[in-house]
């Protein structure tokens, strides 16, 4: 597919194709497919599936080959880390704030960027899927209120490879880096997710969780097609994971308890809730 024109992008993100395109040609073989599906202008979101933390560089070089440069939702840290931040911030990427004053300021710039005719790029799921074999999993609703806000169309786009590159969670002796040989990557976008139905709603939690779950079913189905595979019948929901794991923690605490002479053991308290994982998009 001949791509487009990217005689639009600004010095910083000529800078950042520079230093970063030569080590992903050296590192990926690319399966790249439908940008067709991409409007040629006007604001839109790309719903990205997320599998390993090198994926932000195979997508950012598919976008950035499609003419469509991306403002991508990243976690705040990021933009803390020298000269990363530097360009992060004067490539006009939005920094995601948890549990924080500021931490509505990704959702208001997605928002205000995409009714300017930008691309705003968001990882639903908000963090590396904890689904064990790497499916899409529940879904945070950002890139669904955004969309609906906007009236922009949402492109979902799946990816599969990266995490032959980069292994999302290596166990101590695992090798954390399999830089060759060279891996593939492909990056497929499909067309946009049909949301008519919703539009003109009021926003409800239930609205939005419905919106939310077409999206990550046309990203499972795209994955589905690069694999060859069939995704699981049931989405994994880390939330529900991790409060069957504090449960289970609970239990275990409690039979360690030693009771009093003469007296039942009580239970112990329940322990502390692990930090939640890092999200890139709100």
């Amino acid at each position: 597919m001949a791509r487009r024109s990217n005689a639009g992008y600004g010095f910083w993100y000529r800078l950042a194709a520079v230093l970063v395109k030569p080590l992903l040609l050296l590192l990926v073989k690319r399966e790249w497919r439908g940008w067709q599906h991409m409007p040629v202008e006007g604001g839109f979101i790309t719903a990205v599936n997320h599998i390993s933390y090198f994926d932000p560089l195979t997508y950012g070089h598919y976008q950035y080959n499609s003419g469509r440069p991306p403002r991508l939702l990243a976690k705040s840290g990021l933009f803390a880390i020298p000269f990363v931040g530097m360009m992060l911030r004067n490539m006009g990427q939005i920094p995601v704030y948890r549990e924080s004053t500021d931490a509505a300021h990704a959702f208001r710039a997605a928002v205000a960027a995409v009714n300017s005719g930008e691309c705003v790029a968001v990882y639903p799921e908000g963090t590396l899927t904890r689904d064990p074999d790497l499916w899409p999993m529940t879904a945070k609703t950002g890139a669904a209120r955004v969309a609906l806000m906007t009236g922009a169309p949402v492109i979902p786009v799946a990816q599969w490879g990266a995490h032959e590159i980069v292994p999302p969670y290596a166990k101590p002796g695992q090798r954390r880096f399999r830089f060759f040989p060279r891996q593939r990557v492909t990056v497929v976008a499909g067309p946009p997710v049909d949301l008519e139905r919703y539009r003109g709603k009021d926003l409800t939690a239930e609205v939005l969780r419905e919106a939310t779950e077409d999206i990550m079913a046309a990203i499972t189905a795209l994955l589905a097609e690069i694999r060859g595979e069939q995704p699981p019948a049931v989405r994994f929901d880390l939330r529900r994971s991790a409060k069957e794991r504090r449960a289970q923690r609970a239990a275990e605490a409690a039979e360690t308890v030693p009771a009093q002479a003469g007296e039942p053991a009580e239970p112990a308290e329940p322990a502390a809730r692990p930090g939640t994982p890092e999200e890139t998009a709100k």
